[in-house]
């Protein structure tokens, strides 16, 4: 019997979905104000900031999982699980940004929101090291996967500041996170067929 291989195609398809799904669910909970003045907008700053950064973590993650998934054309088992974690870890984040929003940056839900970005991001760095162990050399070659691990690595120990700062200073451990996202602007960076 053949054994059936699944395509890093199917695996970016089903994540669209899912990452669809979860930035609609984190569109339906803005609401608008009941009065028609800019006051009762700026009123909204939280929410506003909070689904902004928010949506912008969801596009760095669906833009970096795709250029990883074009590095390697069939997906591990340990690659498609790993998937199906990270992408339950994403689907937090209308749940944490929801929260932060309506507490107005109250600590806890601030250092929630930044563990999210940590777990999320132990996945993505799992996921990472699955399609770079399968990838080949020529298309990401040994000082590109140093770049890669180092700069997943940093973005780590910076949601994690983020998070133990939170408590004490939520709005620094807010400035952490968006901080830590500007690493990953760039995903093509460490491959030389991009370059």
């Amino acid at each position: 019997m053949r054994e059936h291989k699944v395509t890093t195609e199917r695996v970016g398809a089903f994540s669209d979905g899912m990452i669809a799904v979860i930035i609609t669910l984190m569109a339906l909970e803005l609401k608008a104000p009941e009065e028609a003045t800019i006051e009762a907008i700026l009123a909204l700053w939280q929410t506003l900031l909070s689904y902004a950064l928010s949506y912008l973590f969801i596009a760095i993650i669906w833009v970096n999982h795709h250029h990883l998934l074009r590095l390697v054309r069939y997906a591990s088992p340990q690659l498609i699980w790993i998937n199906f974690a990270h992408l339950f870890l994403v689907s937090l984040l209308p749940f944490t940004t929801s929260w932060m929003a309506e507490t107005d940056f109250a600590p806890l839900p601030v250092a929630a929101y930044a563990a999210v970005f940590v777990l999320v991001n132990v996945a993505y760095l799992l996921f990472e090291r699955e399609i770079l162990l399968h990838a080949e050399a020529d298309d990401v070659p040994e000082q590109a996967r140093k770049l890669a691990r180092r700069r997943t690595f940093i973005g780590l120990i910076i949601f994690a500041a983020a998070a133990l700062t939170a408590p004490v200073l939520p709005l620094l451990g807010f400035a952490l996170i968006c901080c830590a996202l500007l690493l990953y602007l760039r995903p093509e960076i460490f491959s030389r067929h991009e370059q």
